[in-house]
């Protein structure tokens, strides 16, 4: 079986895309030598600024560290019309840089919700019912936007789009996943399907299950863990996403409820070519990224070790 290329993002050394959420976010030089010592072999841009946004400093960081970028987040509120010429613009401007220090493979534009900005989505995260959703004018507003990002992404850059289901955004559960999915055109968006997201916006459903139903859309993997207990108590207690991150909802990769084994045996067995890129969302200081960052690159590596030398000793 294929042997996996895994990456690893910057939300995972407490650099995420939301404001307010605190401290101060480790230096990008420090977190690319991180990720680089820890076994890993691509990143994600994250917010703009955060590394370098011309394209020849950009490089130089990667190249002399042994990276390949893979992709960058673009939020960007979908449902209203007065939000998408900017976002369309945002998301450009990321794609250009993008482009200007893209290898093999070609990194990703990963489109989001404004996740987090809307206050009963942010609330209720983690439990959404359908009346918690999207109207139908408001699905059609919200999915033609999204493929006039792509449009517009593949137009300037010749890159290709992923949209980003996301815990406090309009496209969490498995329902909403699919809806959007449907409104789409296959060709021009895909899907990154995010296994912790799933899971805690899904209220525990299996992501391995989910993966198999999305796999024809799904062009890219993220890799996040669940902590079922914690995700419990958010719900009883009523948490808000925000909450539920600082109590650490999404865990170390295998101290959660997320069937990795399964789903790397899936991909592999699906002859998956692209990168698995870890994210383990943490707010500014908390934990110790790098050593957390060295255990899940170790972890993953247990799995595939487990079932290509299983592979190995039934083609003997």
């Amino acid at each position: 079986m294929r042997k996996f290329l895994v990456g690893n993002a910057p939300c995972s050394w407490g650099t995420l895309e939301f404001e307010g959420t605190g401290g101060e976010p480790i230096a990008f030089g420090r977190m690319l030598d991180e990720l680089a010592e820890t076994g890993y072999t691509g990143t994600e841009l994250g917010d703009w600024g955060y590394m370098p946004t011309e394209p020849a400093a950009l490089s130089l960081e990667l190249t002399k560290r042994g990276l390949v970028m893979l992709g960058a987040f673009v939020p960007v509120a979908l449902k209203e019309p007065s939000a998408l010429a900017d976002g369309i613009a945002r998301a450009v401007k990321t794609a250009r840089l993008l482009a200007g220090v893209a290898r093999d493979p070609s990194p990703y534009l990963v489109l989001a919700d404004n996740n987090g900005t809307v206050p009963a989505r942010t609330q209720r995260a983690g439990r959404i019912a359908a009346a918690d959703g999207l109207s139908l004018a408001e699905w059609k507003t919200f999915a033609s936007g999204a493929e006039a990002v792509a449009r517009a992404v593949l137009a300037e850059t010749g890159l290709r789009t992923v949209f980003h289901h996301h815990c406090a955004g309009y496209v969490e559960t498995h329902e909403e996943i699919s809806r959007l999915l449907e409104l789409t055109d296959p060709a021009i968006l895909g899907l990154v399907f995010d296994t912790g997201h799933y899971t805690y916006g899904s209220g525990g459903a299996d992501a391995a299950a989910a993966l198999d139903q999305f796999r024809e859309r799904t062009w890219y993997i993220h890799l996040k863990d669940c902590q079922a207990e914690i995700s419990a108590r958010a719900r009883a207690e009523g948490w808000d996403y925000f909450a539920a991150l600082r109590h650490g909802v999404f865990c170390e990769l295998g101290k959660g409820s997320v069937d990795f084994p399964r789903i790397l045996r899936r991909l592999a067995e699906g002859d998956y070519s692209g990168y698995l890129l870890v994210e383990q969302d943490v707010l500014p200081g908390m934990g110790s990224p790098k050593e957390s960052a060295r255990r899940n690159r170790e972890y993953l590596a247990s799995i595939e070790r487990h079932f290509t030398q299983t592979a190995l000793e039934e083609s003997a």
